[in-house]
């Protein structure tokens, strides 16, 4: 508490009467205990920043129950480069296969994905087939983009030679 000492210090009886000098002297220890108080009050009801995960599902190895086959027509594969994005729709064998290319900003493949579904609607898949020379942030940009998009149904797949050899005869 704050304490005031009103003891003038001087002498009694007679001579010059001078004014008293207050001094005074002020307590931190209650400041302290409501700072650290406060500190512990705010430390235990913060509720800290959880990391948001997308939610993976992996098929079952032992499952060896037949799936249903995807049309051509609904489907997408992009294929993931190390700087910009490949795509096509179709078998890359095929002679009319067009292979596109997009990088991965707001206007890229998300508009790609985004004009793809409104034109086939919301039950078409995308094949991802990440190049060798794709990084890891890249595959997550892709699944990041099937998330922002809203598209449930994407499958991911190791890169065939007929993809790769799309990819050479375009010379993009």
């Amino acid at each position: 508490m704050a304490e005031i000492d009103s003891s003038g210090g001087g002498k009694k009886g007679g001579g010059k009467k001078r004014s008293k000098k207050m001094s005074t002297k002020i307590d931190m220890t209650p400041m302290v205990d409501l700072g650290f108080l406060l500190i512990t009050f705010f430390m235990l009801t913060t509720t800290l920043a959880k990391p948001v995960t997308m939610q993976l599902n992996m098929p079952d190895k032992t499952d060896t129950k037949e799936t249903s086959p995807v049309k051509l027509s609904e489907t997408l594969t992009v294929i993931p480069d190390e700087f910009k994005v490949y795509y096509y729709q179709g078998i890359p064998t095929e002679a009319g296969t067009k292979l596109e290319v997009t990088d991965y900003s707001d206007n890229g493949i998300r508009k790609v994905i985004a004009d793809l579904k409104k034109k086939i609607g919301n039950n078409f898949t995308l094949v991802i087939k990440p190049t060798k020379k794709a990084k890891y942030r890249n595959m997550v940009d892709m699944l990041d983009e099937c998330a922002i998009t809203n598209n449930k149904r994407y499958a991911l797949l190791a890169i065939d030679p007929a993809s790769e050899d799309l990819i050479k005869r375009s010379g993009k």
